[in-house]
């Protein structure tokens, strides 16, 4: 069985073009979360706030950010997408979160196969109500849990290309150490494989 996380490639045109692997579609309450021993989603939980995703949400594959999980990225499209869809997306800017105390970037991206979000370069392209919706979401999403979360303002397309490549860098030196403590038994050769 393919591995969302390990087995996907992130794609040829790196950093500024990539695969987005989508765990949660725009309009959902469900937070759905990449099971990183299985490859799967496991549902995390329903949102306790009455918010809803703004856009589909999911990650770069074969990335490790500095919250120990797969780089997020945010996917604007008409619609919404099934999990665990792959869509090519092209960065368009960045939100970082502190969340837990730890930096938690988000990459704003557009879906390239949608022709009303692939001319979008830049965040500031798009209208800002549609920018000031992204971020009040996380703000807001986790209040009711008792969690505060700070949300900084969307930089833009920039700065997501080094937070790619770092991640991409990170997880290549995570993979060569065997992931212990990451999803990945050190039992196992190669992530996905089966022990024998």
């Amino acid at each position: 069985m393919t591995h969302a996380w390990h087995d996907v490639t992130p794609g040829e045109h790196l950093p500024d073009e990539f695969t987005a692997v989508i765990e949660i579609p725009m309009g959902s309450s469900v937070k759905y979360e990449l099971d990183k021993e299985t490859g799967m989603l496991r549902l995390d939980r329903i949102l306790y706030s009455a918010v809803y995703y703004p856009a589909n949400y999911g990650f770069i594959p074969q990335t490790l950010a500095e919250d120990d999980d797969p780089l997020d990225v945010l996917v604007l499209c008409q619609e919404a997408v099934a999990p665990l869809t792959l869509v090519h997306a092209r960065a368009i800017g960045l939100m970082t979160m502190i969340d837990s105390g730890k930096k938690d970037h988000k990459i704003l991206a557009v879906a390239v196969n949608d022709p009303e979000y692939n001319g979008f370069r830049e965040a500031k392209e798009l209208p800002v109500h549609r920018l000031t919706m992204l971020r009040r979401f996380f703000q807001d999403y986790k209040l009711l849990e008792g969690k505060a979360v700070e949300v900084d303002e969307m930089q833009p397309a920039g700065p997501t290309l080094p937070i790619i490549e770092e991640a991409l860098a990170r997880y290549s030196a995570q993979r060569r150490r065997g992931f212990k403590g990451f999803g990945k038994p050190s039992s196992r050769s190669h992530p996905g494989e089966r022990p024998v």
